[in-house]
């Protein structure tokens, strides 16, 4: 058994670490991997009953635990995760099938801590930079669930290794607490929480990959008829998460969600060499509500129709000035500007800028908008929302946070990870496998009392433009994602990417540009939203940070700014073409598809 577990282990493969920033431009390569599978396994292998697994788990947890008690320096917590992906995929592009596949992937994650909630081996180390590292409290690790007995080798065998570890960073952890500058009131490196109980039953992807193959051809399949449109490309997934996770506190939870997913991209490229790109994304629960080929052929119209007009828009020059925010422009920016800003672990370290912790119970908004977080709310007007979910990556129910009431700052998303005045957990320890919990978004509301109407923030807009004696006003109609910076040594500022963004002149005409980045500091962007409608929208996206990729959603109205500033952006610009592409071949490919069999 030891040495099929080796054998496994030879064959995961460990991704790199995300960068600390969420959501930003996706390109078709980057976009078809937002599923990222470590480690393939034969979808045939028998499967332990799902309440045995739990079963297995507890039982091996409990003896590991007790038995190392007698240890000279024994763990004081210790949990398991288990998380398995049952996934199907269909790739294609230009009216064909380039891909489609179904896989089954496990891995197991180890949290053993050592030491105290107060001080423990997860506490944070300085490199010689002086830099803060926290290293990994759990690892990917393949696990055969043949039986019951292959499970306990496996979790036998990593638990004795995360304790081998834990006890030489503990040691580390000691050594540099006792040499470090005071700096304060520090609140501990974890927090205790209420013991969870529930279990679920497994729900099976549902996928006939020859219908999803047609309905990748369909989608691609307009693309083929214009000439400007360079590339193309289609993905469907649909995705079944099972979690069990069990901790020594006695939690002992089971959770499994669905997710299907199709993501379609285009792009075209200017006469000046800008690549310009164009996609939309449809999320559902089931494969029934992810195919509405009306809804969704119109949407590659839409999408055909803004990559001829971008194509000869004109690029936009530095501005500062009024500009109108759509709901869906909104959502993003209040997910990544506001929202990557409410995460407790970032109100921790010494190196990430505290401007929010030090502003709980001021007011940061306009005293018409609040902000909360509910993963408990699964849908919002018709509309699934990804960020739902039962309990997070610890076992922790998730809970409403009221982050902002009445424009006032009042509290952070928390895991287990305790930060000065916000001591326990409200259910928001989230983490993709192969990395460590940290608080993370859910779900994403901000709401308007007494909100005006879409077309009232428009006149608003033109009366800005009047009295701030401007040319015209920008409006942002679609945002596909940014980044933004939060340590002490860095600018406090974010830049997001707009792809579609309208001058606005005084009589209300609009004129379409390109090459648009809208930048600035969060507080003083803050400080001059004026108003929100009552138009909400949701956003639902893949988020990117250091626990890895989770799931989110954002529900925002469009929103009215003072001002604000925006530079040219630093887009991809290659030679432009010299010949144009083969139409005929294009159609000549669909009798060449590739389809490979599951």
């Amino acid at each position: 058994m030891r040495g099929k577990n080796k054998e496994l282990r030879a064959r995961s493969t460990i991704g790199v670490r995300s960068p600390r920033s969420c959501v930003g431009k996706i390109s078709t390569r980057k976009a078809f991997g937002l599923l990222a599978i470590f480690l393939f396994v034969s979808s045939a292998v028998s499967v332990l009953a799902d309440q045995d697994v739990l079963k297995v788990m507890y039982d091996e947890l409990q003896r590991s635990f007790e038995g190392y008690q007698d240890q000279p320096q024994p763990p004081y917590f210790l949990g398991y995760e288990i998380t398995e992906d049952v996934a199907a995929t269909v790739v294609g592009s230009f009216g064909i099938v380039n891909q489609r596949n179904r896989t089954v992937s496990r891995f197991l994650d180890v949290d053993l801590r050592v030491g105290s909630f107060s001080l423990d081996n997860t506490h944070p180390l300085r490199s010689g930079q002086g830099t803060p590292v926290l290293e990994a409290v759990s690892s990917p690790q393949s696990i055969a669930v043949d039986n019951a007995d292959a499970l306990r080798e496996t979790l036998w065998y990593h638990t004795d290794k995360a304790y081998r570890s834990a006890l030489t960073r503990f040691t580390r952890v000691k050594s540099a607490v006792q040499t470090a500058v005071n700096s304060g009131v520090f609140p501990g490196d974890f927090s205790r929480a209420p013991v969870s109980r529930y279990e679920e039953d497994t729900i099976n992807l549902v996928v006939d990959l020859e219908e999803w193959s047609s309905k990748i051809r369909l989608y691609t399949k307009p693309f083929t008829e214009f000439e400007f449109i360079v590339s193309n490309g289609a993905i469907a997934t649909g995705d079944i998460e099972t979690r069990w996770i069990v901790n020594s506190e006695g939690t002992r939870v089971k959770v499994s969600k669905p997710f299907y997913r199709l993501r379609i991209e285009a792009t075209t490229k200017a006469d000046d060499g800008m690549v310009l790109a164009q996609s939309r994304t449809f999320d559902a629960t089931s494969p029934e509500r992810l195919f509405d080929d009306e809804k969704i052929l119109k949407a590659v119209r839409t999408m055909i129709d803004e990559l001829a007009a971008l194509q000869s828009a004109p690029l936009i020059d530095p501005y500062t000035g009024p500009a109108m925010l759509s709901a869906r422009a909104a959502a993003v920016f209040f997910h990544e500007v506001l929202g990557n800003r409410l995460v407790g672990h970032r109100q921790r370290t010494v190196d990430d800028n505290l401007s929010l912790r030090e502003y709980v119970d001021k007011r940061i908004l306009p005293p018409t908008f609040s902000v909360y977080f509910d993963p408990g709310i699964e849908t919002y007007r018709g509309v699934e929302l990804l960020g739902s979910y039962k309990y997070d990556n610890q076992g922790v129910k998730g809970r409403r946070v009221n982050a902002i009431r009445n424009g006032v700052l009042r509290g952070f998303l928390m895991s287990r990870t305790p930060i000065v005045g916000f001591p326990q957990s409200n259910g928001h320890g989230r983490k993709n496998f192969a990395h460590s919990v940290q608080s993370r978004q859910s779900n994403l509301f901000v709401e308007v009392s007494n909100p005006y109407s879409r077309e009232e923030l428009e006149r608003m807009l033109l009366d800005r433009i009047d009295e701030q004696g401007k040319t015209f006003g920008l409006y942002f109609e679609d945002v596909e994602g940014g980044f933004n910076l939060s340590e002490r040594n860095m600018p406090n500022a974010f830049n997001i990417s707009p792809v579609l963004v309208y001058k606005v002149y005084p009589d209300a005409t609009r004129e379409l540009v390109r090459g648009v980045d809208l930048i600035g500091t969060p507080l003083t962007f803050f400080s001059r939203i004026e108003a929100g409608a009552s138009d909400y929208e949701v956003w639902n996206q893949i988020s990117v940070a250091e626990s890895g990729q989770v799931p989110v959603s954002s529900i925002a109205p469009s929103i009215l700014v003072s001002q604000v500033e925006v530079q040219k952006n630093e887009s991809i610009r290659t030679i432009p073409r010299i010949l144009p592409p083969p139409i005929e071949s294009r159609e000549v490919r669909l009798d060449l598809e590739i389809d490979r069999e599951p």
